[in-house]
């Protein structure tokens, strides 16, 4: 994905790279009306130019930020799944399977509940 290249080339370890490649292959092809932008240095899928899920890495995990709305209405089943978070964001450890079914849970409901939103970010 051209619009992540130099992000994924600063990722030194190369089965981390693999598995945001992956991840974000998965996110376009779930949803191809999303459009892959950096910025901020952060790597996120936008629709009508407003933001919908963001990702970062770090050494133990790859962070997943669906803006605070979407933490929120997930608090319970991110707790049950047994993932590190905080109020803006899910950490995903690198030792464990990825959870696709949450990201998918996540990505629509900001794509549903971000219909009508003007901003990038909501107010």
């Amino acid at each position: 994905m051209e619009a992540f290249a130099e992000y994924l080339d600063g990722i030194g370890n190369p089965e981390h790279r693999a598995r945001v490649e992956e991840v974000f292959a998965w996110v376009k092809e779930k949803f191809p009306e999303l459009v892959p932008k950096l910025a901020w240095n952060q790597p996120m899928f936008t629709d009508h130019d407003t933001f919908i899920i963001g990702f970062s890495v770090s050494k133990q995990h790859m962070a997943v930020a669906p803006e605070r709305a979407g933490m929120n209405y997930f608090a319970e089943e991110i707790v049950q799944a047994g993932h590190d978070h905080t109020k803006e964001l899910v950490r995903f450890k690198w030792n464990r399977p990825f959870d696709y079914g949450l990201l998918e849970k996540m990505i629509e409901f900001n794509i549903h509940d971000k219909a009508d939103c003007t901003t990038f970010w909501r107010k």
